[in-house]
């Protein structure tokens, strides 16, 4: 016979004796009653303890409440919890548990624990974080990523290490260079699944779990849990524990959130006159701006340094010395302002971002819930606004749709059109930008648009001068277009000047006159000689089938 009796924090157990009953029987308790309300109760080792008090965690979140007993158990694990609420540390003490309870060599040009993140940033934070749990104990911990020379991090692998963080796109440039294998992993954690997806990893998962071994603990943590996401998991997981501490795409609820619907070519404008604003009267401290597009990120940052607001940018152009610059900026409060792409902000972790502005709708609904889970951290109230423009009004529906949540209507500040026309010009960028700031201002932010309410004629792809690839040869006045890549009888086709019987890109433009064109010399027939150019041969060059007359290049 057992007797639970409640105390104020904890379940006390009391154990009469019951001959029927095994002795394993009899050491049950009363688990739905029992609180986990201290990192101390979950069993964890005394140097990960002490290195917890030291940085002011004394009570777990629910989702390392609900998962580290369980991992420490060794099962796998299928976590699903919002961004913000301690992800890394539910799978990183354990992890550290189990790697300091039973202490092994480190492989040589191996690892014992793998992590995979989608993004440099996110692996940085992942490292950084465990080397603070793991501080008081004898464990290496290293990242690996592009954007830096490959050859330092093929000499930090050669002795082996504890704990690999890595995005996948390097980890198998290490793998194929046969500088790294995977043979001794016993722990892989796979870290905001959804987004490996959603960047096209899938490929580079299927080629890198093979290589893992078969015995393993998997965990799979995700912010959120599409379909794709559960037969992944299925695939690389094995009986799994699910760990849910919110609805699948719930938002925070700390999160207020808002929307303003608004031209896109008057969204600069709006951001500026609420940075503005806010800042001036210290209701916002540090904001973080989303960005569809790096250029778009750049001509955000250019608009607001006209307007004497400081703010950087991050994305897949910079270099990762000035992605970490301008991240340790973010963090010290010196840059106030960060705007951001969707894959280079994913593993921002800063404390007092009070203001999350959607610059641009995210065409997945999920990038929502990981852009606005940036603010409201550890404990604290945050702001979300969306700026949406007509075309973009079906995004936003599937937004509202996924985190059934529907963000209370700001309308545009009654002097808008007055303050916007203050507002400085950006200093002038080089033609590139130009044109794509002018797109930008007449449809999407990355110049892929400029129609209301559908994509329009400028649906496609633009490329450099900023003519729409898929339009410029219809819109053209010169009439049917033949096809560049074939050879016109009598002339070479798409080579910028009138040719007898072939097509000139110029022709019938009125603007500029073809030059005059002789016929072309012969080319001499027969074998060509082996061993180099010969002697005598006129011109030079690498143009295919052969040089020209004086060695001068093609025109067009």
């Amino acid at each position: 016979m057992m007797l639970c009796q409640k105390t104020a924090l904890f379940t006390r157990v009391v154990i009469e004796p019951a001959p029927r009953l095994r002795e394993e029987a009899r050491r049950a308790i009363c688990m739905e009653d029992t609180a986990l309300t201290q990192f101390s109760d979950l069993g964890l080792a005394a140097p990960i303890l002490e290195a917890l008090t030291a940085s002011g965690y004394t009570k777990p979140t629910p989702i390392q409440a609900q998962a580290i007993p369980a991992l420490m158990e060794g099962r796998d694990l299928l976590g699903i919890a919002q961004t913000g609420t301690g992800k890394t540390a539910a799978f990183g003490l354990p992890a550290l548990h189990y790697l300091q309870k039973n202490p092994k060599p480190r492989p040589a040009r191996g690892c014992r624990m793998l992590v995979l993140a989608p993004t440099r940033e996110l692996a940085s934070q992942i490292a950084e974080s465990m080397n603070t749990y793991g501080k008081g104990l004898r464990l290496s911990a290293i990242t690996v990523f592009g954007g830096v020379p490959i050859n330092r991090q093929i000499r930090q692998l050669q002795a082996g290490v504890d704990i690999l963080v890595a995005t996948p796109g390097r980890l198998l440039d290490l793998i194929d260079q046969r500088a790294l294998t995977l043979r001794d992993v016993e722990i892989f954690v796979l870290d905001e699944a959804d987004q490996m997806l959603d960047l096209g990893f899938i490929h580079a998962l299927k080629r890198i779990v093979p290589l893992l071994p078969k015995q393993r603990q998997s965990l799979f943590f995700s912010a959120t849990m599409p379909k794709t996401i559960g037969d992944l998991a299925d695939k690389f997981l094995s009986n799994p524990v699910k760990v849910a501490v919110a609805p699948v795409a719930s938002t925070a609820e700390r999160v207020e959130q808002f929307v303003t619907y608004v031209n896109q070519g008057e969204k600069q404008a709006l951001l500026t006159i609420k940075l503005r604003e806010g800042m001036a009267d210290g209701t916002i401290t540090r904001a973080l701006v989303f960005s569809r597009t790096k250029h778009g990120a750049d001509r955000i940052v250019r608009h607001l340094t006209a307007a004497n607001i400081s703010s950087g940018a991050i994305h897949g152009n910079k270099s990762q010395p000035q992605r970490e610059r301008t991240l340790l900026d973010f963090r010290a409060g010196k840059v106030p302002v960060l705007i951001a792409t969707d894959i280079a902000a994913r593993g921002i972790d800063v404390d007092g971002v009070s203001h999350v502005f959607n610059f641009d709708i995210p065409d997945v609904a999920e990038q929502y819930v990981h852009r606005i889970g940036r603010t409201a951290r550890a404990g604290a109230t945050g702001i979300a606004l969306a700026f949406v423009s007509g075309e973009e009004r079906g995004s936003m529906r599937d937004v509202e749709k996924l985190t059934r949540v529907k963000p209370t209507e700001l309308p545009l500040p009654s002097d808008f059109m007055v303050e916007a026309k203050r507002l400085p010009a950006p200093a002038a960028g080089s033609r590139d930008d130009r044109e794509r700031d002018a797109l930008g201002s007449r449809g999407r932010n990355d110049g892929r648009g400029g129609a209301r309410g559908g994509r329009g004629p400028q649906g496609g792809q633009v490329h450099r001068g900023g003519v729409n690839r898929e339009t410029s040869r219809d819109a053209s006045s010169r009439g049917p277009v033949a096809n560049p890549l074939q050879r016109p009888e009598g002339g070479r086709g798409h080579s910028g000047n009138a040719r007898p019987g072939g097509w000139s890109p110029v022709e019938g433009g009125g603007e500029r006159a073809a030059a005059p064109q002789g016929e072309r010399p012969a080319r001499p027939q027969g074998d060509r000689p082996t061993g180099g150019r010969p002697a005598g041969r006129p011109g030079g060059g690498n143009f295919r089938g052969g040089g020209r007359p004086g060695g001068q290049r093609r025109e067009g």
